[in-house]
């Protein structure tokens, strides 16, 4: 901890301080124009002025440009929902800058606080933490924390002349004397938790806080100087555009892909008979899942006119529809774009005991934005990385991923597209951009078959269908779905 300094006159704080704000107020009108965001956590112990803190810089900066979040202890819907879901709906937009005075840390401090024994799993939520950060960080997010130092005499004292003023002694709780008492076990338990979430990209900075004035102009100048690196970091950025050539980065998915038998009947009459088996299957699966608190969540993907959308009216036509969400997933609106591309998908995750089928998904990012050139290089081949990863917590918290690849020929696509151009009630389906599409199957086969190989796991498998006969490919859906939330269960 640096050490204390002499403490700044109200003259020459007032001083500095008037520079600075005009400082941060033109940072804010660069940063409308950047393609990033600020997020600013403040930590430290009770005393240590987290929230006064906070409210001289929301005085400072132009309320228009920033936004204050807080968490409490999760409520039943937040905790209905996998961890991280809270954090993700209170992210702020490009251009904007989160001020946090609760965060991803509060908890585990607070829960550290209240128990010893909460020491013994601290290190495995750090590593989720930097995980995190890490996400948002290469995700071009600029991450400061700000640890606020205050020794444990100075938090003492500041206790006491709270506590002696009846105008402030409200702000002085049981809890705080708690963790003034505990102050040497929770310092420690801060440290380890400091030491294994600074990073690149989010990276803590320990300020002397005992000097309140000079807490203020040394968080307002790290934000002034942390900016600007950004900037520079951005400015060497190469702007995204689209690959000349795809190279697979594992042959195995598309060898998968390409070798899928395509040739299989299935009959009207065979369907309808084994059909309402599979329904009947299926619904008792999903009742079960739901009932034991399970949440489910469906993805699917495929070629254009590969029958999504009739497979998913048929899985959806066997479970009540109270339990359930179809979410169509289409290019991402102005909103969107200025958020993370997993953001919208977090945002639209069902609570526990609920159901979401995904018509198209978060796999877009390593499909039509790799081919396409919507985002950089490293930005699609580290998704599949941070995918598994958002899977991974579904998983871990309950939820039932269920994947599908619904694949179709070449030629069976050609004979759908002119079938819906010839049906009145079809051709809305059709436009210029499936045509286009169509003319780089090779590029989309490879893409699809690297997504198969790098996002195949025991926990969120992918089931690729053979669709050339929609009948065929309904029937399996149906299959599959029932075994996989069946087996899952029986975990």
């Amino acid at each position: 901890m640096a050490k204390a300094r002499q403490r700044l006159t109200k003259q020459a704080y007032q001083s500095q301080a008037r520079v600075l704000r005009a400082k941060l107020v033109q940072l804010q009108l660069e940063l409308k124009r950047a393609p990033f965001k600020v997020m600013l956590v403040v930590a430290g112990p009770e005393g240590a002025g987290r929230g006064t803190l906070l409210n001289t810089l929301s005085e400072w900066l132009d309320p228009r440009g920033v936004e204050t979040f807080s968490w409490h202890p999760p409520t039943g819907s937040e905790l209905a929902h996998p961890y991280q879901w809270r954090f993700w709906r209170d992210l702020p937009p490009i251009g904007r800058i989160g001020l946090y005075a609760g965060s991803w840390y509060t908890e585990t401090l607070r829960e550290e606080a209240r128990s010893k024994s909460a020491l013994s799993h601290i290190a495995r939520e750090a590593d989720r933490i930097r995980d995190f950060e890490k996400l948002l960080a290469d995700g071009g997010t600029l991450i400061l924390k700000v640890w606020l130092g205050l020794s444990k005499a100075a938090q003492g004292r500041r206790l006491k002349a709270l506590s002696a003023d009846p105008a402030t002694a409200w702000r002085v709780t049981d809890e705080d004397w708690h963790h003034h008492r505990n102050y040497d076990r929770l310092a420690e338990t801060a440290a380890i938790i400091r030491a294994r979430t600074h990073r690149p990209g989010a990276r803590w900075t320990v300020i002397d806080a005992e000097d309140e004035r000079a807490r203020d102009l040394a968080v307002g100048r790290l934000l002034l100087t942390e900016f600007r690196q950004q900037q520079k970091k951005f400015a060497r950025l190469r702007p995204a555009k689209a690959p000349a050539k795809l190279t697979p980065l594992r042959p195995a998915g598309l060898r998968r892909l390409t070798t899928l038998p395509l040739d299989q009947e299935l009959s009207e009459k065979a369907y309808d008979a084994l059909r309402e088996k599979w329904l009947g299957r299926l619904n008792l699966a999903v009742r079960a899942a739901l009932a034991a608190g399970r949440s489910l969540v469906f993805v699917f993907e495929g070629w254009d006119a590969a029958g999504k959308g009739g497979a998913i009216r048929r899985l959806t036509s066997a479970i009540d529809p109270r339990d359930y969400l179809v979410i169509p997933v289409a290019k991402p609106t102005d909103e969107e774009k200025h958020a993370h591309y997993l953001w919208r998908f977090w945002r639209d995750l069902p609570r526990d005991g609920r159901m979401a089928v995904f018509d198209r998904s978060w796999y877009g990012r390593v499909l039509v934005e790799r081919i396409e050139g919507f985002c950089r290089d490293d930005e699609w081949r580290r998704a599949y990385v941070e995918i598994n990863d958002f899977e991974k917590q579904l998983t871990d918290h309950g939820t039932i991923v269920v994947k599908y690849w619904l694949h179709i020929s070449h030629e069976e696509q050609l004979r759908r597209f002119r079938e819906r151009e010839a049906t009145p009630h079809k051709q809305h389906k059709m436009n210029a951009e499936d045509w286009r599409n169509r003319k780089q199957r090779a590029a989309y086969e490879i893409a699809v078959g690297d997504m198969l190989a790098l996002t195949d796991k025991p926990t969120a498998p992918w089931h690729l269908i053979p669709a050339d006969n929609k009948r065929h490919a309904r029937l399996e859906v149906l299959k599959t779905a029932s075994r996989q939330i069946q087996a899952a269960l029986e975990v």
